[in-house]
């Protein structure tokens, strides 16, 4: 089963918690993998800790240094620095799931990561 969820970005570089959109597409007693994948060359998937703040914070302030968005790039629109960060990220996850329960770490939620914001966009899930 192929699920499309809608998002809707705020910022130009953002990390917004999916994890219960995911979770919600799982039925219950389903245990295999889940592929979660963004078809967006500008933005990724990634799983990291949700509890403090100051991560997403620091992600995407460290990022922001790595690949600065007024760097000497050659791509004519613009958002060459989205591209890379999109790369390093990467654009999707398989996770494990078990009796309907996606197995993540204590601290662990699922991000979708926005780097050429705000913008509409889509997260597929295949279950």
């Amino acid at each position: 089963m192929l699920f499309k969820i809608q998002l809707q970005t705020t910022q130009r570089n953002q990390m917004i918690d999916i994890t219960q959109q995911i979770e919600d597409l799982i039925p219950e007693n389903f245990s295999w993998n889940v592929v979660i994948y963004t078809p967006h060359t500008t933005c990724a998937i990634t799983i990291n800790e949700w509890y403090d703040p100051d991560v997403v914070y620091d992600m995407l302030n460290f990022l922001q240094k790595l690949v600065p968005e007024n760097a000497d790039f050659s791509h004519f629109e613009g958002n060459s620095d989205a591209h890379i960060k999109s790369s390093l990220i990467w654009v999707s996850e398989n996770l494990i799931v078990e009796n309907g329960q996606i197995l993540l770490g204590r601290w662990q939620k699922i991000f979708f990561c926005e780097f050429d914001g705000p913008r509409q966009r889509q997260v597929w899930v295949r279950i």
